[in-house]
């Protein structure tokens, strides 16, 4: 499994002439990187004092937010090895005969499928980006304010996770031929991006405008 892979070895896997991972796969792991750091701020910020004083409700909101990031990084996970099978499945429906006319179309068909699922998988990605995004102002609030950077980065991460499971997804929807589930998939995009964007350009302005 990609996932289980030392970083070493994941780095040298995409950069060799075989096509996964690709980018699904690095969207998913950027998402996954970007929940891990909200996830040690948050470490870094509980049990300290600026943290005990909080009110309550704002102490049991942080938590929420812990094991929310903690399932969110398991996913994003799972899809990194999700997105390379989903790429090799389409590979293989571009791969079957195409001498009869029966074959031709089951061969469409399974392209059909092969890239739904395809595409579905980092649109997957897409909404496990964005809940790692919608978590970090609490973090970038309450935070540990040594750490402060690190809410950044992280959001940088999930942002860049976001838009790169997007391109992703645009890619694929242009071998399906169902206008209408591929209008409502970019209306969903487009909505997701520009969230997300906000959501990214509040906590970076914000950070850097601290030093």
């Amino acid at each position: 499994m990609l996932i289980e892979k030392t970083i070493a070895e994941f780095v040298e896997d995409t950069s060799s002439k075989n096509p996964v991972p690709g980018g699904g796969s690095v969207s998913a792991l950027a998402g996954s990187i970007g929940g891990a750091l909200t996830t040690m701020v948050g470490n870094l910020t509980i049990g300290k004092k600026a943290f005990e004083n909080l009110d309550d409700s704002t102490k049991e909101k942080i938590k929420e937010y812990m094991t929310v990031l903690e399932e969110l990084i398991k996913e994003l996970n799972t899809l990194v090895d999700e997105d390379a099978e989903a790429f090799d499945k389409v590979m293989k429906a571009y791969k079957m005969p195409k001498n009869t006319e029966e074959e031709r179309k089951d061969r469409d068909n399974a392209i059909e499928e092969g890239t739904k699922i395809a595409l579905e998988v980092p649109f997957r990605t897409c909404k496990k980006c964005l809940a790692v995004l919608q978590t970090q102002e609490m973090f970038l609030k309450y935070g540990n304010k040594n750490a402060v950077t690190d809410v950044a980065v992280g959001a940088l991460m999930a942002y860049s996770g976001l838009e790169g499971a997007i391109l992703n997804v645009k890619i694929n929807l242009q071998g399906l031929n169902d206008d209408k589930y591929k209008a409502n998939i970019m209306k969903q995009c487009k909505e997701m991006m520009n969230e997300g964007k906000k959501i990214k350009s509040y906590i970076l302005s914000n950070v850097h405008n601290q030093f």
